[in-house]
């Protein structure tokens, strides 16, 4: 260690030849004694050395089944087959603006890493000066004036002894607050991927309920022409035409609802894209994205995939080493101190060898009465540690949480999308036989009408269910973390494009 070999080799002058005893009054072996002691000391930290506590872990997920395959494939959004997703998941992890500040916020840590992992290394520096002095002759003699010089070189050094592992467990504080910060920028990346595809997908899911009421209006207005036609012959009533009007109405109120949530949707997308509101690309139609496999792993997996747990973990790690920090302030401080340099008043001599100066010296800091500041300090780090192993422990179980939400949810709304699927096929025939009953005068307006209601409903459920299938799905993604995150977080660093595709009308 560096630290060890700055030890045997100080920056003390030579011993005396022929002698036991240095100019300083020591003796080599009682200085060497000294240092061996320093070393041997050095080697211990106090404080307690951090252990991964032992977390409770269910041995499956409740819910697992059959149709679960591996874990979280890298890129899985790319299996969604839709190209402009692609690009849109790309220009995120290059232009989010909370991933950059995510970015810049580890160097500031890393800084903050060397900063204090500097403090257990010697310090060294130079200093030079120069001063001309006149000095005012005295009233009782000749009264002239004196003007003198000095000049000063010198290279300083400075290096405390830690003994009692005060320093290296600030720097293991320093090196876990480092790598929590690096888990909180793969957390960002997670839920920016995760928070794109959410977002694109209830955007194709709001297009095809537009698209539908659009339809469904079109159909209506047609209905409604008829019934006035139908009115005007006298074969029908004026109830007829008014109920197709309510029904006209009632799809057209859908449309500019639709239209506001799909702009808002947009503007969403835009954030995340680290750009101004603006209109999003399309791709694939909401019913034409394929679905990634359902990821899967085991629980114990996933404090190593989720980078929220790695982060609480790290915490932890920083708690756990600022108590011995605390506890090292009940034993001394001891520190180096060493100069060597020239001072001379001509600056031509000041560099020969009886301008030569040094010193060495060293200082010791013991806390005797306190008044209980450094109990207090130790009392407060460990209550710090208490909670982080709390804030540990409940971010473990929320994600097992997450994970279990996520699949009933998956396996639900697969279970609510197939009924769904079934009762729209239902409507469509039933509207098709009200159609037909209606024109062949067996039965009145009313059945049209509530079976043209119904299926637009249904129609309605079918697509946002659809999308809702599709968002428990990446909500599982998101659950589980993976290496995905580490692909994704490559991909944040490679130079920026720009999308090609044209914005939806």
């Amino acid at each position: 260690m560096r630290k060890q070999s700055n030890a045997k080799n100080p920056p003390y002058p030579p011993f005396s030849k022929g002698g036991a005893r240095s100019a300083g009054g020591f003796s080599r072996a009682s200085i060497s004694a000294a240092l061996l002691a320093a070393l041997t000391l050095a080697g211990c930290a106090v404080g307690p050395d951090y252990q991964r506590p032992d977390v409770p872990i269910p041995t499956q997920w409740r819910l697992a089944d059959g149709e679960m395959r591996t874990v979280a494939s890298p890129g899985w959004w790319r299996q969604f087959q839709d190209p402009v997703l692609d690009e849109l998941v790309e220009i995120a992890l290059r232009e989010n603006k909370d991933l950059k500040i995510a970015s810049a916020r580890i160097e500031e840590y890393l800084g903050r890493y060397a900063i204090t992992r500097a403090d257990q290394f010697p310090q060294l520096g130079a200093d030079a000066s120069a001063d001309r002095t006149r000095t005012p002759g005295s009233s009782t003699l000749s009264g002239n004036s004196t003007i003198s010089n000095s000049f000063q070189a010198a290279g300083l050094l400075a290096f405390e002894l830690d003994l009692f592992g005060r320093l290296r467990r600030a720097t293991e504080a320093a090196q876990a607050d480092l790598l929590a910060t690096e888990e909180a920028r793969r957390t960002v990346i997670l839920a920016l991927v995760t928070g794109v595809a959410s977002n694109y997908v209830q955007l194709r899911s709001l297009d095809r309920q537009l698209d539908i009421s659009r339809r469904t209006l079109e159909t209506r207005a047609e209905s409604l022409r008829i019934a006035r036609l139908r009115f005007q012959a006298g074969l029908t009533s004026e109830l007829d035409v008014r109920q197709a009007e309510a029904e006209y109405q009632a799809a057209a109120v859908q449309i500019p609802q639709l239209e506001t949530a799909i702009a808002q949707r947009e503007d969403a997308i835009s954030l995340l894209l680290g750009r101004n509101p603006n209109a999003i690309a399309r791709g694939r139609p909401l019913d034409r994205l394929d679905q990634p496999p359902v990821p899967a792993g085991l629980p114990s997996d996933l404090l190593e995939r989720r980078p929220d747990i790695r982060q609480a973990e790290q915490q932890l790690v920083v708690a756990n080493a600022n108590i011995g920090v605390a506890r090292a302030a009940y034993f001394p401080t001891i520190s180096l101190t060493g100069l060597f340099g020239y001072v001379s008043p001509e600056l031509d001599d000041l560099f020969q060898g009886p301008s030569r100066t040094w010193n060495f010296g060293g200082g010791l800091s013991v806390p005797i009465f306190t008044a209980g500041k450094i109990a207090g300090q130790v009392q407060a780090a460990e209550a710090v540690r208490q909670q982080a192993l709390a804030n540990y422990e409940k971010t473990i179980q929320t994600a097992f949480g997450e994970v279990e939400d996520s699949l009933i949810a998956l396996r639900k709304g697969q279970e609510r999308l197939r009924a769904q699927q079934a009762q729209t096929e239902s409507y469509r025939r039933y509207l098709k036989l009200a159609k037909l009953r209606y024109d062949n005068g067996y039965t009145s307006y009313l059945e049209v009408v509530d079976a043209e209601r119904n299926l637009f409903n249904a129609e309605l459920a079918t697509a946002q269910n659809q999308g809702d299938v599709l968002l428990a799905l990446i909500g599982l993604y998101k659950a589980l973390g993976g290496g995905w995150i580490e692909q994704a977080e490559r991909t944040s660093a490679s130079p920026a494009k720009v999308a090609s595709a044209p914005p939806a009308s």
